[in-house]
């Protein structure tokens, strides 16, 4: 079963769009999903198989293994990782893996006995408990998977889209625990990639860029679809640029630093031309240049991706003052 570590808590804000799965690329994601339980026949895996130290192996059986989803009549022909388990712990306190397998179909030659038997799709996977008789043969084992799949996207404002490269997004329980804290399932997902997930709610963050902007929402993943789920975001590319007249060349060897309208810093960075992701609002552009201070108040609007220039004017003494005790903290 897949393993949950601690995140920090996230606030429910934002907005989500659950959109059904329309245009060419959903479409593919779709397709792509549905191949997953497509009836063509498959090879049979060549799978491992260990039947233990002590153990007749002439007393082994074949036992094939076989996965669908819920409410569904059709095995899931690929994407399916098996492993088999004794369910004696060994020395190091886990259960020794007795086989293992990954494709669709699993065939394996188990020696009469006792066994945990787990398969996974992506993050979703179950469990059940297999007894080998010693007489009589093994009928084939159908594990039932309550899963379905989910596409993550983002959009800016009223849909304008986000560069998949500056998307990612991170999944987590929907429950939020004693201590605050929610429990982590997968991180830095990817725009466009299909996440298996054992079917239920869920908590979702999507960062666009690296600063601030950040939306928060909860997701309904069901057993056999596949969901497309768009967050939207309010927030747009700012590229600052120190210049000595309008229109003018980048100055280089520039430290910037960005806050907001209460005056914290959001973001530091040095370079000619800083490029970044900043959330909807009213922010101050502060410009280091040769133990001068340059500055100017900007705003940023959804989707409004702009330059911002910032003119080499002296500021007053005081003003440098101030500014620079800014950037010092």
């Amino acid at each position: 079963m897949t393993g949950i570590s601690l995140a920090a808590r996230c606030a429910l804000a934002g907005a989500l769009a659950v959109m059904p799965v329309a245009g060419a690329r959903a479409e593919e994601a779709f397709k792509t999903f549905k191949q997953l339980t497509s009836t063509a026949k498959m090879p049979k895996l060549n799978a491992f198989s260990a039947t233990g130290a002590g153990l007749d192996a002439a007393a082994a059986k074949d036992v094939e293994f076989r996965a669908k989803l819920v409410n569904s009549e059709e095995v899931l022909k690929e994407g399916l990782t098996w492993r088999v388990f004794s369910p004696i712990s060994g020395e190091d306190g886990k259960l020794p893996l007795v086989a293992s397998a990954e494709g669709g179909d699993a065939s394996f030659q188990l020696v009469p006995g006792d066994y945990f038997v787990n398969v996974a799709f992506g993050r979703a996977g179950v469990t059940k408990k297999l007894t080998v008789p010693a007489e009589g043969e093994v009928a084939p084992q159908v594990m039932v998977l309550d899963a379905g799949g989910v596409v993550f996207d983002a959009v800016s404002g009223s849909g304008a889209p986000v560069p998949p490269y500056r998307l990612r997004f991170s999944i987590y329980s929907s429950e939020v625990r004693e201590d605050g804290e929610r429990g982590l399932v997968m991180a830095d997902v990817s725009p466009d990639t299909i996440v298996r997930l054992n079917a239920g709610t869920y908590h979702v963050v999507s960062e666009y860029g690296d600063v601030n902007a950040v939306v928060r929402a909860d997701i309904q993943v069901e057993a056999g679809k596949l969901l497309e789920a768009t967050l939207q975001h309010r927030a747009a590319e700012i590229t600052l640029k120190l210049v000595s007249q309008p229109g003018g060349e980048a100055i280089a060897d520039t430290a910037w630093s960005v806050l907001t309208a209460a005056g914290d810093i959001v973001n530091e960075s040095v370079s000619a031309f800083s490029t970044m992701v900043l959330a909807e609002g009213d922010y101050l552009a502060i410009a280091r240049n040769k133990d001068r201070i340059y500055q100017r108040s900007f705003s940023v609007k959804a989707a409004e991706n702009v330059d911002v220039e910032v003119l080499m004017k002296e500021q007053p003494a005081e003003m440098g003052l101030l500014n620079d005790t800014a950037l010092r903290n």
